[in-house]
């Protein structure tokens, strides 16, 4: 009886430790939403209000009147990035992290042993020469400009190919015997039991691409050009703040965020599990 009333005892606590981290976790949240309804003297107030006196709506409708800054444009562009980019990625670091995991070619360490490097290289390093690259072939302001620099993901191929190393290889096998060529046993077998690797993955590039600022700000000079994150920026300036906006732009930045998260989540820690990645 004791140690059922113990069990008992650690069940509640762990509920109530979780329950208390989830409000702490879910706060900024609610700051977000609160200060997306509000005025400008309400967000800037010294009282704190737990609510707005008044839902106010125009914060969501501005976003998209203001000809200078063009939010919907720039969601859209988000998207269409965040689309092309996550498919295209996942794939060629599939395909990449097979090859070195199972073909058997010389160099292949050393191609491994490059790409494990350029991990370890600060991102904001390689902006630069990348930008005189995409600049000299004409990529500035344009869409491919901002996608190409951004479908080689080294993490990703890293990933895959642990996953890959750990695949039984007697099903490879079965499938070569069958007449069954590289290409063939990578499409037929190995990319259908690759699925929560790659939705996995894929959503983590999704996000990615979608939060990603300091390389469309680069090339993406014109408005039309940017995307949602510049286009955040944009609210807080030296010479202007506009937090209702700013929060209310944040909210419906999030929400393709979130969408992908809770419909990616049990395939998003299946992935990182099956990598071998604790």
């Amino acid at each position: 009886m004791n140690r059922y009333r113990g069990r008992i005892a650690g069940s509640i606590a762990t509920y109530l430790v979780l329950c208390l981290l989830a409000v702490v976790f879910l706060i900024p949240f609610y700051v977000l939403l609160r200060n997306a309804f509000m005025t400008t003297p309400e967000v800037t107030a010294t009282d704190w209000h737990w609510l707005p006196s008044a839902l106010n709506w125009e914060n969501f409708s501005s976003l998209f009147d203001n000809a200078e800054r063009p939010f919907g444009q720039s969601l859209l562009n988000s998207l269409l990035i965040a689309v092309i980019t996550a498919p295209l990625s996942t794939l060629l670091a599939s395909m990449a992290g097979y090859a070195l995991a199972r073909i058997d070619v010389p160099g292949r360490a050393v191609v491994l042993s490059l790409i494990v490097v350029t991990l370890m290289i600060p991102q904001a390093v390689t902006f630069l020469p990348t930008f005189v690259v995409v600049g000299s072939m004409g990529g500035v302001n344009t869409m491919w400009g901002l996608i190409a620099p951004g479908l080689f993901n080294a993490f990703a191929v890293v990933l895959f190919r642990s996953f890959y190393v750990s695949f039984p290889a007697e099903i490879e096998e079965a499938g070569r015997l069958d007449g069954l060529s590289y290409l063939g046993v990578y499409r037929r077998i190995i990319l259908p039991n690759s699925i929560t690797m790659i939705a996995s993955l894929g959503a983590l590039s999704f996000i990615e691409a979608w939060n990603s600022f300091l390389w469309p700000l680069m090339i993406g000079q014109d408005p039309g050009s940017w995307t949602v994150q510049i286009a955040l920026s944009s609210f807080l300036t030296s010479q202007t703040v506009n937090l209702p906006e700013l929060f209310a732009g944040t909210v419906v930045a999030i929400l393709p965020l979130v969408v992908m998260f809770l419909v990616a989540q049990r395939h998003i820690v299946q992935g990182i599990a099956m990598s071998g990645l604790k």
